[in-house]
């Protein structure tokens, strides 16, 4: 079954419903609710996906890798996110931080070292760029990694990494120079998590329960110069690619998540008996539900316009922004309509919308908010 915005290959549509079939049989409701509920990581899954070769999708083929394109990723993390939501962001970064941005820019020893072993699911890989006193201005980073011999110090802190608890490696963006510039001074490096002088703490948040997002502490954490990725002082230019891509990452799987809590709503209505007929036959639920639909089937249109202007190279910075702007103020929007269907069992913890109204609030502020897309739009428009 195509998205109604995309044409898919034999192979594409093969792999899609390939993945469809494997979340129906290996991810149950009452999983999903039970790793939410405890605060838990779906690692049983993630080895599953790995088993599959899923982990590599984006990874080259001389390094465990599949190879493929941005299409094919987006496939995976929408149907994860559709059934569930914290599995497919686990993924995101998986192919993020570690299939684009060390086949991009990591040196040929660490493509061959870490890249086999993050396709295999060995390395789980995480991101810090936010700092309590850089949040959208992300530039404004202070983190400082010091040159000292063969090693870089690093000290300062970092909030917000999501993912901490069940990573190995720490994609760790840092200040190794300060001038008139702030972007000029950024360099990345991938820290283990599990570096002496490196601390961390657990934030407690309104939704994404069982990865979680943590404050980092560095204190004289060193790091090998080999661990630099990318270029020295030149780091900003790296994290806007890798930024992009996230984007479109976040968006697929939200757009799944999103199609999920339609499906709960619409299957509710229709089952759902007030005034001696279903709720679906009022017409102020039905025009909700359609506008619902309307909301998720132009977020897979983006989705896949965006995924292939990737493929092709001729993607740009306001394609990522409006994906980015609409795929996650629809979910937002879709999750609140849907618990509103659902009334007053929507607000139970019994019914799954109350996990898309709270996982959902986080898409128009993580990761640049709505307002910072629209100025990125705006930008682009001359305004």
């Amino acid at each position: 079954m195509s998205s109604p915005e995309h044409e898919f290959t034999a192979e594409q549509e093969l792999f899609r419903s390939t993945v469809r079939e494997f979340c129906e049989k290996e991810i149950s409701r009452e999983y999903v609710r039970e790793c939410d509920r405890e605060h838990r990581a779906p690692t049983e899954l993630y080895d599953k996906l790995a088993a599959q070769g899923w982990l590599g999708i984006n990874i080259p083929e001389e390094h465990g890798g599949s190879g493929a394109g941005a299409v094919e990723v987006a496939i995976l993390l929408e149907e994860l996110g559709r059934s569930f939501l914290d599995l497919s962001f686990w993924v995101f970064r998986t192919v993020t931080w570690g299939g684009l941005a060390l086949s991009r820019d990591g040196t040929d020893e660490q493509r061959r070292e870490l890249l086999p072993r993050i396709a295999s699911g060995e390395l789980k890989v995480c991101f810090s760029l936010t700092e309590p006193d850089a949040g959208s201005d992300a530039a404004a980073i202070s983190l400082a990694a010091v040159e000292d011999g063969d090693d870089f110090v690093l000290n300062g802190q970092k909030v917000f990494t999501s993912g901490f608890k069940v990573s190995d490696l720490d994609v760790v963006a840092t200040r190794t120079s300060s001038g008139e510039r702030k972007h000029h001074g950024i360099t990345n490096f991938i820290v283990d998590t599990n570096s002496p002088g490196l601390e961390w703490s657990p934030i407690e948040t309104l939704g994404h329960w069982p990865l979680g997002t943590a404050m980092l502490y560095f204190t004289d954490v060193r790091v090998p110069r080999e661990r630099m990725l990318g270029t020295l002082h030149e780091g900003w230019a790296d994290l806007g690619v890798y930024l992009r891509y996230e984007r479109l990452c976040l968006s697929a799987a939200r757009t799944g998540a999103a199609a999920a809590a339609l499906a709960d709503s619409v299957s509710y209505a229709k089952e759902r008996h007030q005034f001696d007929q279903p709720i679906s036959k009022f017409q102020a639920v039905a025009h909700r539900l359609a506008d619902m639909q309307t909301m998720v089937e132009i977020s897979q249109m983006l989705v896949y316009r965006y995924a292939s202007r990737l493929d092709r190279g001729i993607a740009n910075t306001r394609d990522a922004a409006i994906l980015k702007l609409y795929a996650c103020e629809s979910y937002k929007q879709v999750a609140d309509m849907g618990l509103q269907v659902l009334g007053g069992y929507g607000y139970t913890m019994e019914y799954d919308l109350q996990r898309h109204f709270r996982e959902s609030r986080l898409g128009v502020i993580g990761a640049g908010t709505s307002d910072i897309q629209r100025n990125i739009i705006a930008k682009t428009m001359g305004l």
